[in-house]
């Protein structure tokens, strides 16, 4: 089929699925914006499984071998967890008071350009920075990649075969997306079911093992469940980073937030939704890692980092064909969440593109040749593959999930801190929302995220990375300044050299939906 006849029966698609009229497709074809008509937009399920695929990614099957042995403790390490749901409810309250107010798709770049109006366009240029540097898919496709070499029974391959695996993966789904848009999303749909079906296997797996039904010994986890090891973690240096580890495996808990515009009754079903959502996940989580605890020895959590949940399947099944099996279902779950990201932020990288502020802007928003966003996915890309290679060999997967968590640390106390000014300025600001978010749990919200931003450049009494630990926090920070120094050039120096200014215009496309252009608006001289 050739790229001008798929482009036809893409957008006869769109007409016949109610999203777009086909006249106003073929007038905005270059910036194909999903306007979804009331039949064809989200209700409280669909926003409620929209949540969950995006927060069950790798983090619950990956991280928990790296905050018990940051912590060293057992029950140090259940209490984060909880401590992570409670703070990620914090921030929830935060988000729901911002989106039921500004009830437009765009998550925190409406909020930041709501409240930090001045300097102008400062607070767009910093998020546009962390979004398109750091929105990568790095871990999930790193996760991949070991999960398939663990069930394929290489346990310590190289270390580049993992990551090869991994540069195939996001390969694969940047090219579904491209080249096959409405596929991308069927089977990112699909896989995105095998994220709850494997969370929930782990959970009664676990339920099996407490009540002592092993392959292995039981472990005894349990007793003494406070007590610290002494010869792995601890310290508040290491407890700063296994909470950023957990707030990493929580991520997505704001999806809904990105895509307001879908939703029906946008401001009931968010409401509903998210709370419903963050609740059923946060138990989900907590009993998991009571199932790790429950069948795997200390050692050996430690030792199998991303690879937990295989090392618990197979110290609960054995290494039958079946329990072989299992890793390759937490797989599957990985490539799902690559599928997915990649498919959300390059829309944003498209939208950015859209408004003007990337460089080479029409490059990066064009939907040529199949209709979608092609060079947008190229551009997520290409920041996933530098960011799967960069890293050091050992501990590649722990510093990638440092490294995507901790800017959002820094512009979640922006956003919270946002808020309590304009509760502090309400008639000034003339601040309304139907939700409250109450000042103690904002301030809660804030703390942990200053906590978040400060603690990872104190030096730890214990080392448990071989990459320094003041790496991740310094290329973090690095990036923000990088998007002030863009604001420097793209807002005050360039314009001031070719004389003209950067205006924001807000328009209204044909089909009802809302865009803010970027443009340049020449300055007349006197003659």
């Amino acid at each position: 089929m050739s790229s001008s006849s798929f482009e036809k029966e893409r957008k006869a698609d769109l007409a016949a699925d109610g999203r777009i009229s086909e006249d106003a497709i073929s007038e905005h074809s270059n910036e194909e914006v999903f306007a979804f008509t009331e039949e064809r937009k989200m209700g409280v399920t669909s926003a409620v499984f929209l949540i969950l695929n995006k927060i069950i990614g790798t983090g619950i099957f990956s991280t928990p071998s790296g905050i018990f042995a940051a912590t060293g403790s057992v029950g140090i390490s259940l209490m984060l967890w909880v401590i992570g749901g409670l703070l990620t409810f914090c921030g929830l309250s935060v988000f729901l008071e911002f989106g039921l107010a500004i009830p437009v798709s765009g998550g925190e770049k409406n909020y930041l350009e709501r409240v930090y109006r001045r300097p102008k366009y400062l607070a767009t240029s910093v998020l546009l920075s962390q979004m398109v540097l750091l929105g990568f898919s790095s871990g999930n496709s790193l996760a991949f990649g070991q999960y398939v070499l663990f069930a394929a029974g290489i346990e310590n391959p190289d270390k580049w075969v993992a990551r090869g695996i991994a540069i195939a993966c996001i390969t694969f789904a940047v090219l579904l997306h491209a080249i096959f848009p409405k596929w991308g999303m069927r089977i990112s749909n699909v896989l995105g079911a095998f994220k709850v079906v494997v969370l929930l296997l782990i959970v009664f797996s676990g339920f099996a093992a407490l009540a002592g039904h092993l392959k292995v010994p039981k472990p005894n986890n349990f007793d003494n469940a406070f007590s610290i090891d002494e010869d792995l973690g601890g310290g508040v240096y290491n407890y700063a980073n296994a909470l950023l580890r957990i707030v990493y495996s929580y991520k997505g808990w704001e999806n809904a937030n990105y895509v307001m515009s879908e939703l029906k009754k946008p401001k009931k079903t968010l409401s509903i939704a998210a709370p419903l959502a963050l609740a059923g996940v946060t138990i989900l989580y907590v009993l998991a890692n009571i199932a790790y605890f429950a069948a795997v020895p200390k050692d050996e959590i430690v030792s199998s980092r991303v690879l937990i949940a295989g090392v618990f399947f197979r110290n609960v099944f054995g290494n039958s064909a079946g329990a072989r099996a299992l890793p390759v279902f937490v797989a599957i779950s990985n490539m799902g969440n690559v599928l997915a990201v990649s498919f959300a932020h390059s829309r944003l990288n498209q939208e950015f593109a859209k408004e003007g502020i990337l460089p080479f802007s029409k490059f990066w928003a064009s939907n040529k040749p199949f209709n979608a966003p092609a060079a947008a996915l190229f551009l997520h890309w290409i920041v996933t593959v530098i960011i799967l290679v960069a890293p050091p060999a050992g501990e590649a997967y722990e510093f990638i999930t440092d490294l995507y968590t901790y800017p959002g640390a820094w512009i979640n106390s922006f956003v919270a801190a946002g808020l309590l000014y304009l509760h502090w300025n309400r008639e000034k600001e003339q601040w309304q929302s139907p939700w409250k978010s109450y000042w103690p749990i904002t301030l809660i919200y804030f703390l942990m995220n200053v906590f978040l931003c400060i603690v990872p450049f104190i030096p730890p009494e214990k080392q448990t990375t071989s990459y320094p630990y003041y790496v991740f926090p310094v290329v973090g920070v690095s990036v923000l300044l990088l998007g002030a120094t863009y604001w420097l050039f793209w807002k005050i120096i360039m314009p001031r050299l070719g004389g003209y200014k950067i205006v924001s215009e807000r328009q209204i496309l044909e089909n009802g939906a809302e865009v803010v252009r970027y443009e340049k608006k020449y300055l007349k001289k006197d003659l």
